[in-house]
C-alpha cells in the first residue's frame, strides 16, 4: 500500500496550496518530496518550488525516507521546525496558566519563554488562535464550571477549583460566568433571560439575551420547541418575554438571516470550554462567502487530529449565524450535519455567495 496521502485528491490539492503560499501552519502536518531531485522538504522550504506533477506528499519524514528520498539540507525537515519549537513553548505556557491560582502576567510568561512580551503574545496567538489572557479566562471558566457541577456547596467548589481564598474565586467567577457561582450551580437561578421568537425566511427564530449579551440564537420549525430548548439550557433562570425594545433586537437577528455576510454587531454571551472557545473564535475568522473543512479548522487551531472534537464544538455553538458554523463543510465540499438543518445551512451559504 502506498504511504502517500494522495489517495485523497482534495486533501492533496489543499496541501499543494499550503506549499504554494508557504503556510507556516503546514509545518509538521505533512512532508513533500520531489521525484526529480529525490529530496523531501518541509512545506515552508525556501527553495524554489518544484512542478506540481513532480511532487508527492507523505505523512512524515519516516515515510519519505522509506520511499527512498533524502532530507533537504536547506530546510532540514528532520530537525524540529520553528513552529514545533514554538508549540512546545506555548504548551509549557498553557501548563503554567492551568496550574496557577491567579493567571500569570504576560511579562512573566514571556520571561519564562525567553521572549519579549510582544513576540510571546504574537506567537501564543499564532499557535492557539487565542491570546494568553483569553486562554487563561476560558480555562478558569472551565475549572469553575466543573467544580460547581461536582460540589453541593460553593465553599467546596472554591477549593476543588484550586483557589486558596473565596475572594479570588468570586473575583474570577463573576468575570467568566457572568453570574454569581451559586446562581450558575442552581441552573441560572436569579438570572434573567429576555427572549422572543420571530419569523424569518428560514422559519421560526428564537433570540435570547442575558445581562452579558446575546446568549442564544436558535432556528427551527416549532416555536414552542425552541422555547423548551432555551428553558433546558437555563432551567432555573427567570424567562421574560421580549418587550417592544427587545423586538428591535430580534429584527436585527432576522436581518442577519437574510444577509449573513453582514455579521451581528452585538455583544455575545457564549459559555463553553476552552477548546470550544478556540473553535468558535476560529469560526468567526472565516470570511463570508468562504468555507473550510472540519480538518482545515482543526489545523487552524493547532489540533489537526481533533477533527471530531472540532465538529462537536461546531454543533455546540449556541448562537446560530452570529458564530458562523455554517461555513464549515466536509473535506470534499459537501454539506454535513448542521444543528439547525442542512437545508438552512445551504441557504445561508448561497446567500453569502450571492453577496
Amino acid at each position: 500500500m502506498s504511504t502517500t496521502i494522495e489517495r485523497d485528491t482534495t486533501l492533496a490539492d489543499a496541501r499543494w496550496a499550503a506549499v504554494r503560499r508557504k503556510d507556516p501552519k503546514a509545518d509538521g502536518q505533512f512532508i513533500l518530496a520531489v521525484r526529480t531531485t529525490g529530496i523531501y522538504c518541509r512545506p515552508t522550504c525556501p527553495a524554489r518550488a518544484a512542478k506540481r506533477e513532480n511532487v508527492e506528499f507523505f505523512e512524515d519524514t519516516a515515510a519519505a525516507r522509506a520511499a527512498g528520498y533524502r532530507a533537504c539540507k536547506r530546510c532540514k525537515p528532520d530537525e524540529p521546525s520553528l513552529r514545533e519549537q514554538h508549540a512546545r513553548m506555548v504548551a509549557a505556557a498553557c501548563r503554567a496558566i492551568e496550574s496557577a491560582e491567579r493567571a500569570p502576567t504576560l511579562e512573566a510568561l514571556a520571561h519564562d519563554a525567553g521572549m519579549s512580551p510582544f513576540h510571546f503574545h504574537r506567537t501564543f496567538k499564532a499557535i492557539t488562535d487565542v491570546t494568553p489572557q483569553a486562554y487563561a479566562k476560558a480555562h478558569r471558566g472551565e475549572r469553575i464550571r466543573k467544580a460547581l457541577d461536582r460540589n453541593s456547596t460553593v465553599t467546596r467548589a472554591i477549593y476543588d477549583a484550586g483557589f486558596s481564598s473565596s475572594s479570588r474565586f468570586y473575583e474570577a467567577t463573576r468575570s467568566v460566568l457572568g453570574m454569581m457561582p451559586s446562581t450558575f450551580r442552581d441552573g441560572g437561578a436569579e438570572e434573567t433571560i429576555h427572549f422572543a421568537v420571530g419569523e424569518s425566511s428560514l422559519g421560526p427564530i428564537l433570540v435570547a439575551m442575558s445581562a452579558q449579551g446575546v446568549c442564544a440564537i436558535m432556528l427551527g420549525n416549532d416555536p414552542a420547541a425552541l422555547v423548551r430548548d432555551l428553558e433546558d439550557r437555563f432551567p432555573r433562570a427567570t424567562m421574560v418575554g421580549g418587550d417592544a425594545g427587545f423586538e428591535s433586537l430580534v429584527s436585527k437577528v432576522v436581518g442577519l438571516v437574510e444577509s449573513p455576510h453582514l455579521g451581528l454587531d452585538l455583544p455575545l454571551d457564549v459559555r463553553g470550554t476552552a477548546f470550544q472557545q478556540r473553535v468558535w473564535q476560529a469560526l468567526g475568522e472565516i470570511p463570508a462567502g468562504h468555507t473550510v473543512s472540519y480538518r482545515e479548522l482543526a489545523e487552524r487551531i493547532g489540533k489537526p487530529s481533533a477533527v471530531r472534537a472540532v465538529a462537536q464544538a461546531c454543533g455546540a455553538n449556541p448562537v446560530a449565524i452570529a458564530i458562523p458554523c455554517h461555513r464549515v463543510v466536509r473535506t470534499d465540499g459537501s454539506l454535513s450535519g448542521y444543528r439547525w438543518g442542512v437545508e438552512r445551512k445551504r441557504a445561508l451559504l448561497e446567500r453569502e455567495a450571492r453577496a
